[in-house]
């Protein structure tokens, strides 16, 4: 059977890392998408109806292919937290979580442009923070510019400083494509995860 490409809507370098973990041959799409909350939207929904919105905004360029959208929430205490976007507001975003706990939920869409089938996955991650001094936060910030980040901090790097504690199923959610979920998805679409390694053997 012919292989049915597999495309990642996505810019983010770190997701890009982590789906080539899976050996899997894909392609990237970066649609452009409005990530702005909607008022009175519950940050789980937010995070999903992202997560598809990015995948479907591929579809034109994409129309055979199985795409996968990904986005990520913040939540601490009902206020949902996305991308800061400038310094500002990521300073405001680390004072406020310092010493906290806050939910990171995030959204995984794999959806199969041939069809229109649409398979969704909520991964929620509780993540305690230090209680940072304004120099931290400011040497921090200064350092690795997060600011494309829900909740200001990149696990993947100097930001692991950051956290004193990370609970979840799948420590990739976290940086923003949950692993474990998505093959479930990809099996649910018949996809063979091991014949690329079989093959190269």
């Amino acid at each position: 059977m012919p292989r049915v490409p597999l495309v990642l809507a996505s810019g983010s370098p770190y997701r890009r890392e982590l789906l080539a973990r899976l050996g899997l041959p894909f392609e990237i799409a970066t649609p452009a998408v409005d990530e702005t909350l909607r008022p009175d939207e519950r940050p789980e929904a937010a995070a999903l109806r992202l997560a598809e919105a990015k995948a479907r905004a591929a579809v034109a360029d994409h129309p055979e292919a199985l795409i996968i959208g990904s986005d990520q929430v913040a939540v601490l205490d009902g206020e949902a937290f996305g991308k800061p976007g400038d310094h500002e507001s990521a300073v405001r975003q680390l004072r406020t979580m310092r010493g906290r706990s806050v939910d990171f939920f995030t959204g995984l869409c794999l959806l199969n442009a041939q069809d229109g089938r649409v398979h969704l996955r909520g991964v929620p991650t509780v993540v305690t923070f230090r209680d940072l001094s304004d120099a931290e936060i400011e040497s921090y910030l200064r350092i690795e510019r997060p600011y494309q980040c829900a909740g200001s901090a990149k696990s993947e790097g100097l930001g692991i400083a950051l956290i004193a504690r990370i609970q979840g199923d799948d420590p990739n959610a976290l940086i923003g494509l949950p692993l474990i979920a998505l093959c479930d998805l990809l099996r649910i679409e018949q996809i063979d995860l091991f014949a690329d390694a079989a093959a190269k053997q």
